[in-house]
């Protein structure tokens, strides 16, 4: 059986566009003899935490990447009829330097670049470029787009530009679903890899999971649009090609490029992230000098809240409650996390800056250090 990786793949977080169920891609990756699988949701990466999990649950290596969406000029420029014409690329995590620079390009997309989609330009992507793979992505993709403009020149200086910023991490994707806009832009990509020396890779742009079910596929689309299956200008694949394919399916499509299908698998040995669950990281809070510990300066604001609200001699039951959520938060061991809290609800106070109830997130604090109010509700806190 030859050695294949998916490395572009919907799940459910592409939403009314990925039927593929996180917890089922694993276990369909593992059945078709398959060590790894990617992830690459349009322009969210809302699924990837869940598709480590499953992975790991099934002794499979996880991907983590996004298909992002590409300004077609820069991601602030947001013109009708223009700027809503965006690309498609492929972005894969290798290490956690590479996890955070695409966290952070996805982030920017939705918070600088949104405008139908979260976009992100050239600009942002030359940033932050560092520890990512890059692919070609699908006929949306800007050098498809040119092939298919029969413009061969300018797709080839945009193919150029990619292989200048990402180097050997760049590569030309090609697809084996049968589409006659597909079979034109493989055999041209080809050409391109071998005039301009950047390497192929296969992929099938999986949105389900299985080929019987594209007609499920198909429903979720005229969701997501408002078509119904029966209006004939409704928005659809054109072919049921769209799935988990096997190795030996994909293997037999490129057969006369196999370098195609060697890459996927050179491509997930490059791609190591790790999650680590269950520690909680906190920035380190910058104590004054004269305190030896984070938790002596707890307590110190603690204690003179309590003088503010209660005077030196505060009734025995108060005293004691005090005391109580003091060890509670110091055995809890969120000292830390409340001191962050109370800086930048003190710097808000302080400069005038309004703050809400809900500004606390709904921990338990204690009666000396709450801003809410100045009255003590032993039965609310």
């Amino acid at each position: 059986m030859p050695d294949f990786v998916h490395l572009h793949v919907h799940s459910e977080f592409s939403l009314l566009d990925g039927a593929n169920r996180i917890k089922d891609l694993p276990k369909r990756a593992k059945e078709l003899g398959m060590d790894s699988i990617a992830i690459t949701d349009h322009g969210v990466m809302f699924g990837v935490v869940d598709f480590y999990k499953a992975c790991k649950a099934e002794g499979v290596k996880p991907i983590i990447g996004c298909e992002v969406y590409v300004a077609p000029r820069t991601r602030f420029d947001k013109e009708a009829n223009i700027d809503n014409h965006y690309y498609h690329l492929i972005l894969l995590a290798k290490n956690q330097t590479g996890y955070k620079n695409l966290s952070r390009l996805v982030s920017m997309g939705f918070t600088e670049g949104f405008y139908y989609k979260p976009r992100i330009d050239y600009e942002i992507l030359e940033k932050y470029h560092e520890g990512l793979i890059a692919l070609s992505a699908c006929l949306a993709g800007n050098v498809n787009r040119e092939i298919l403009n029969d413009n061969i020149e300018k797709a080839e200086e945009i193919a150029l530009w990619h292989k200048n910023l990402f180097g050997e991490d760049y590569y030309l994707e090609i697809q084996p679903n049968g589409l006659p806009e597909q079979v034109l832009v493989n055999q041209k990509l080809i050409e391109m890899s071998k005039k301009l020396n950047i390497p192929l890779v296969a992929t099938n742009d999986a949105h389900y999971l299985k080929k019987e079910d594209a007609y499920n596929h198909e429903i979720l689309l005229c969701i997501q649009t408002g078509k119904r299956m029966t209006d004939e200008d409704r928005m659809r694949m054109g072919t049921d090609e769209f799935y988990i394919k096997s190795p030996e399916e994909m293997a037999e499509y490129f057969k006369n490029v196999p370098e195609a299908i060697e890459n996927t698998v050179k491509i997930a040995e490059k791609c190591n992230v790790e999650f680590e669950f269950g520690n909680t990281k906190l920035p380190n809070y910058e104590v004054p000098k004269e305190f030896a510990t984070h938790t002596d300066y707890f307590i110190h604001l603690s204690t003179e809240g309590l003088k503010r609200r209660y005077g030196e001699n505060p009734p025995k039951e108060i005293k004691d409650r005090f005391e109580y959520e003091l060890s509670v938060i110091e055995k809890m061991g969120y000292v830390d996390y409340f001191l962050i809290v109370w800086d930048f609800i003190n710097y808000a106070r302080t400069n005038g800056i309004s703050v809400g109830p809900r500004t606390w997130f709904g921990c338990r604090f204690n009666s000396c250090i709450r801003i809410r109010n100045n009255r003590y509700r032993p039965n609310k806190i």
